[in-house]
């Protein structure tokens, strides 16, 4: 749908692509603790596609990742672990929150793009989006706290975080992190992820990480590369990781897997933004 014209939008508008993490942005409202947000969350929506100057919009839901599950039963491992420790009261009120995001959800699928299914994750399609339709636009801005959508960056991607009320582009990065932007996926390979239960390299920090990568390369450089000789017990940890560190590829270099990542779902998508 052109939102632009449903909305009455001035033409010269037409220019920039919202992608919404949409699970993500409506945690802002549970932290909140607002159990009633629908209708404010279209505003907040709307709002951002004003100040975007935003041609089309999409929100992304999350369904859990099959493609990752599969590759290892024990990714995001640790949430379902939090889920099953859950007071009954807080099994409650997250139902009643994810009741209200379905309801906001029900609400911009009248006005936007919304793309949810089962066993795929937001950050796959916003990957296959950016990495297909990107340069159909001025700019695409990914609206989202994860930084794991920063691997999406490029001169004509950014990232805003309505956490941080920060914008992260190609321009600003190196006031962001202190590597380059192609190096952030090397980085994460290496150091894993907590929060998504992707382990890392023990011993291995941001800046164990950023020294690796700026003496051997990308992480797959340090893949053909090993063993590495060395005293040090980080690089003998690195060295017993060396299969992993293509499996953490797997699990989370959004643009090369999303294809993977979305399986059948993925003709929806393209039927879906084929006019843009």
């Amino acid at each position: 749908m052109d939102i632009m014209k449903a909305k009455g939008m001035d033409a010269s508008m037409r220019e920039n692509l919202l992608l919404i993490d949409g699970l993500n942005l409506a945690f802002r409202y549970k932290y909140a603790n607002k159990k009633v947000f629908a209708e404010e969350y279209v505003s907040t929506i709307q709002s951002l596609a004003r100040s975007y100057e935003a041609k089309d919009v999409m929100i992304l839901g999350d369904g859990g990742s099959t493609y990752r599950e599969a590759i290892d039963s024990e990714y995001k491992g640790n949430r379902k672990e939090m889920r099953k420790n859950q007071t009954e009261q807080e099994e409650q009120d997250f139902k009643e929150f994810l009741d209200e995001f379905n309801r906001a959800f029900t609400l911009l699928d009248e006005w936007y793009y919304t793309f949810r299914f089962k066993g795929v994750e937001a950050d796959d399609i916003a990957a296959y989006v950016v990495a297909n339709y990107h340069k159909r636009f001025n700019h695409t801005w990914l609206i989202s706290s994860d930084k794991d959508w920063d691997l999406l960056i490029k001169p004509d991607v950014s990232r805003f975080s309505y956490v941080t009320r920060k914008e992260i582009t190609l321009k600003n990065w190196k006031d962001h992190y202190n590597y380059e932007q192609d190096e952030h996926i090397s980085i994460k390979v290496l150091m894993g992820d907590k929060g998504d239960n992707v382990p890392g390299v023990d011993g291995v920090g941001i800046k164990r990480a950023e020294t690796l990568v700026k003496q051997y390369g990308s992480a797959y450089d340090i893949y053909a590369m090993l063993p590495i000789d060395s005293k040090y017990k980080y690089i003998q940890n690195l060295n017993a990781f060396k299969e992993q560190l293509l499996t953490n590829y797997e699990l989370m270099d959004l643009e090369t897997y999303c294809d993977n990542a979305i399986g059948e779902n993925l003709e929806i998508i393209i039927l879906t933004l084929e006019d843009l």
